[in-house]
């Protein structure tokens, strides 16, 4: 990270030092665009510090959201060559696939209908008696219920990935962005950096608070998780558990995480007592050992989620500077891959290797400030 800009002007400024923005950046830079990140905080200090890295877009699939699930997958299929270039060990990235587990009758009926529907889509996804769910996971409760099992889902470490992409990209960190111009951006500071393009990658904040920007339909939603940590020697889960309730990672060298809550609580940060308690409980119900493990810390997070829940990555309107990308809400991780690579693309004056335009930003009815 700098303290100051290396140079005048920028082919590219990306606002927002997240993974999206990051990716954006790397991937621009790749191509031979002068890139710098500009953010108020550190790189990835938002959203992408809190995310639970889960690579799932099978085991996430909800109704009515069969064209998002078309980007999950090939961003999945993505991950792979992207962690690669990384470094997977790196990352933290494992292929281990996802197990969806029912704790009860009640449970196990909701989670038959979510795999008719997963098998409507001819995604990758199996129905496995408890005893089946058992022998995968031996630590389960003897209440599991049966459970889906989703061989493709795999996971990353969010802040491994931060630490990887900030070291291949220009960062100037501590410093926002108070106005977005033709000409490039104004900083909070007062200082001015120069650029061709610019490149919105705000998180939460996109929607509001710089001049110069659309009004875009991105709201925070509040998300709270708990660093646990386990004996070394002794993984807790070889997979990815979830419920209906809550989900939980072992990153695989110790640290454990575990998450679920979305609250409308606009940008409050604050971690309560009550979340993480039903969080803790929800994880005892299928997973017992979890009492055992050391606490660590309470993360909060906020998920930049638009009126469809889906992404918005493309031009903003009225605008041959202005490319967006933020908006992914559950999925930030997930997509990094492909939205860096059509933000690439589209940087380039090319066509996305990936179709984005049902994410456009212009299928919004939005005005610049």
């Amino acid at each position: 990270m700098t303290e100051a800009p290396s140079r005048a002007g920028y082919d590219v400024v990306v606002v927002g030092a997240g993974l999206i923005g990051l990716a954006s950046a790397w991937r621009a830079s790749l191509r031979g665009l002068s890139v710098i990140v500009v953010d108020r905080e550190r790189a990835g200090a938002g959203a992408s510090r809190v995310a639970a890295g889960m690579l799932a877009p099978v085991t996430e699939a909800n109704f009515g959201e069969e064209e998002l699930l078309r980007l999950n997958l090939a961003a999945n299929r993505r991950w792979r060559s992207f962690a690669d270039e990384l470094g997977a060990d790196e990352i933290l990235y494992r292929r281990q696939g996802a197990l969806v587990v029912a704790v009860d009758r009640d449970d196990a009926e909701e989670l038959r209908r979510l795999h008719d529907f997963q098998r409507s889509l001819g995604l990758d996804a199996e129905w496995l008696v408890p005893s089946e769910c058992r022998r995968l996971e031996p630590s389960l409760s003897p209440r599991c219920a049966g459970g889906i099992f989703a061989p493709q889902d795999h996971q990353v470490d969010p802040v491994s990935v931060v630490r990887a992409l900030a070291a291949r990209v220009e960062v100037l960190a501590g410093d926002g962005v108070a106005a977005i111009r033709g000409d490039g951006v104004e900083l909070e500071s007062g200082r001015r950096i120069g650029a061709e393009q610019v490149v919105l990658a705000a998180g939460s904040w996109s929607g509001s608070g710089v001049q110069g920007v659309p009004r875009l339909p991105v709201r925070p939603v509040k998300g709270q998780l708990l660093g646990l940590r386990r004996p070394a020697g002794r993984p807790l889960a070889g997979h990815v558990l979830r419920t209906l309730r809550c989900y939980l990672v072992d990153r695989g060298d110790g640290r454990v995480v575990l998450g679920g809550t979305m609250e409308e609580k606009g940008f409050d940060t604050t971690p309560t007592v009550d979340a993480l308690y039903r969080l803790m409980e929800a994880a005892y119900e299928v997973l017992p050992d979890v009492s055992e493990l050391e606490f660590e810390e309470a993360r909060v997070g906020l998920r930049p989620a638009t009126p469809d829940g889906m992404p918005l990555i493309g031009r903003a309107p009225e605008s041959d500077s202005l490319v967006i990308a933020t908006g992914h809400f559950r999925n930030g991780v997930l997509l990094t891959p492909v939205t860096a690579d059509a933000v690439a693309a589209i940087l380039c004056g090319e066509e996305p290797p990936l179709d984005v335009a049902p994410f456009s930003p212009q299928r919004f009815e939005v005005a610049v400030r």
